[in-house]
């Protein structure tokens, strides 16, 4: 049973900088791409940035390019989210998801974590 759990959401004001981690059990993560996505209340889940299973190559939305790096420590079984310069529009429900091959933008993850909230007031 493969089972994601992300950490680290929090409340924030604006400008403030958080750091989301995804880990897994009953598999190891060093052989998966890994995304995060986010979803706001009334909107559409959405693509915030991914890692290939190396590291050697990593995407990033639009909207977060520039403030948010994704990072992995396959020692430690764990995919990170360095949250800075963080904006009001960045609240949402965070998630990370694993797959197997070549690391995608699109929401074509085989696992899904249950999502770690993340709040920044004005």
């Amino acid at each position: 049973q493969v089972q994601l759990v992300e950490s680290g959401g929090g409340l924030v004001q604006a400008g403030g900088s958080l750091r989301l981690s995804c880990g897994a059990s009953g598999r190891t993560l060093s052989v998966y791409a890994v995304g995060w996505f986010r979803q706001a209340p009334g909107k559409e889940r959405e693509f915030v940035a991914a890692i290939s299973w190396s590291g050697g190559v990593t995407y990033y939305s639009n909207s977060v390019k520039g403030r948010f790096t994704i990072s992995r420590a396959n020692a430690k079984n764990t995919v990170y989210l360095q949250m800075n310069s963080l904006k009001p529009e960045d609240t949402a429900l965070y998630y990370c998801a694993m797959r197997r091959g070549g690391v995608t933008q699109r929401a074509e993850y085989d696992y899904w974590g249950q999502g770690t909230q993340v709040t920044v007031s004005s």
